[in-house]
């Protein structure tokens, strides 16, 4: 076989590794590009002496890769992709091969030298995203499909991927379109004072495409903390039991447990995937009147975390009394009033029924005006209610979480686009309510569009491609 390494391939080809190195017995690498077939033509051999450019679109071919020398470098299988069917829409070649790194960069040197280049990151997906067959959020959604960790997290990447994102916003743009254009050709007939859009059922237009911009951005809450794991905090009085509790959520030895108040001086985080929702459980110091500097700190950073979290289990020593109970209330009550609160009676193995009632009075007291809040009784050093907790965890988010269809937004430049457009449409109601001239009308509705269509790619630049694709990586 004679791979003419000198000769100079003109269409630029790329090629990478798009398996983890020694993840498995298998790996993939993938070429792609207007000469991706003539290149691995030049590497190799079919069992049935065949050339790759005779055969058959979406087929898959058994060989032997070779050096220059004839020299075999191992037994694969070769996929072949014809454009435009392919995954960037290119002529692309994915071969299979043993997982030794070793067999993968000799393959990968042979490539370079008949004529590929190396692959920067993202490159392939950003080449789907260039030829059509992916938007900018359909791309930005191979990223996170691939960081996945749980299953709602894998639920969320995959419905983004598949277009749901996309299709809702080509609508809202659409909506839009029709509205400017109605408000742009009466500033062509200006002078004749001819009115082509009906202001009140523009107004109802505008309202309607305000209502689903505001939820789709509301969502994004939801789906950050589904996304990165949802973040819970752990808060209470010094020796509560919030150590021990975090040690049993996290099945390990995670923080100290001590029976000395104030051992917790810093915040302990840990993750932990419960009924494929992945919760990121944080301990923070114990709440108290102290002279320490440093616990003091530890402290401040308690409700630093407090005011973060998405849910708060504020958990109480059970034999304690409820004067200190009420007056830590005080405290901690506020930070949770948009916040999922789960009240948690520690050392129920240390009390009696009268006192559970007792507690139990005082709980439904003190979040008479706090919705969203329910208790349990458990006790974390004998491992009892535990799996109740967890059950109040998950169906908390499960709860939240919307229809299998339904649009969930993860990414924060999606959110921040989407406050823009917010704020684009807002300012095109206000100005409709207040009789505001059509150009300024047009320029606010164009904001908006410009804002959606910065999401889906309609409107982009290569500096916010490069920062998006920059952060794939090499083969994906």
């Amino acid at each position: 076989m004679e791979l003419k390494l000198n000769k100079p391939i003109p269409e630029d080809t790329i090629c990478a590794i798009s398996t983890a190195p020694g993840m498995g017995g298998i790996a993939v690498i993938r070429i792609s590009g207007t000469n991706a077939i003539i290149i691995t033509d030049r590497i190799f051999h079919t069992a049935n002496k065949k050339k790759l450019s005779e055969a058959k679109p979406n087929t898959a071919h058994y060989g032997t890769i070779a050096d220059e020398n004839e020299t075999p470098i191992d037994d694969v299988v070769v996929t072949l992709f014809i454009a435009p069917h392919s995954f960037t829409g290119e002529d692309t070649v994915e071969i299979s091969c043993h997982g030794s790194i070793y067999i993968q960069q000799q393959i990968i040197s042979l490539l370079l030298r008949a004529g590929c280049r190396l692959a920067q990151p993202g490159e392939f997906t950003r080449r789907a995203f260039t030829n059509g067959k992916l938007d900018l959020s359909q791309a930005e959604a191979v990223a996170d499909l691939i960081a996945s960790t749980s299953a709602a997290s894998h639920r969320l990447a995959m419905q983004q991927m598949r277009g749901g994102f996309s299709r809702e916003l080509i609508q809202l743009r659409e909506k839009l379109l029709t509205f400017a254009s109605l408000v742009e050709l009466e500033l062509d007939f200006s002078e004749e004072e001819v009115e082509f859009a009906d202001r009140e059922k523009l107004t109802d237009l505008a309202s309607e495409i305000e209502r689903v911009i505001k939820r789709l951005s509301d969502s994004f809450t939801l789906g950050n903390a589904i996304k990165n794991g949802v973040p819970t905090a752990i808060i209470g009085e010094t020796n509560a039991g919030k150590s021990t509790l975090l040690n049993r959520l996290v099945k390990e030895d995670k923080a100290i447990v001590s029976d000395i108040h104030g051992t917790t001086r810093d915040v302990i985080e840990d993750t932990v995937v419960l009924q494929g929702i992945t919760f990121r459980f944080i301990d923070t110091a114990g709440i108290r009147e102290t002279h320490d500097a440093i616990e003091n700190m530890g402290i401040e950073r308690t409700f630093q975390k407090l005011d973060q979290a998405h849910i708060v289990i504020w958990l109480i020593d059970a034999t304690g009394s409820t004067q200190d109970i009420e007056k830590i209330a005080g405290r901690v009550l506020p930070h949770c009033t948009d916040k999922r609160l789960i009240v948690a009676f520690n050392k129920i193995d240390k009390i009696g029924s009268a006192t559970q009632q007792q507690l139990t009075d005082l709980y439904k007291r003190l979040t008479r005006e706090k919705p969203n809040t329910s208790f349990i009784f458990l006790s974390a050093s004998h491992d009892q209610n535990i799996d109740v907790l967890e059950k109040q965890l998950t169906d908390t988010i499960q709860s939240t979480q919307t229809g299998e269809n339904d649009i969930i937004v993860t990414n924060a430049r999606h959110y921040e686009a989407l406050l823009n457009a917010h704020d684009a449409i807002l300012r095109t109601l206000n100005g409709l309510q207040s009789g505001l001239s059509g150009d300024f009308l047009a320029q606010d509705i164009r904001e908006c569009m410009h804002y959606l269509g910065e999401i889906t790619g309609q409107i982009s630049t290569d500096e916010i491609l490069g920062t998006i694709f920059s952060k794939f990586c090499i083969g994906k």
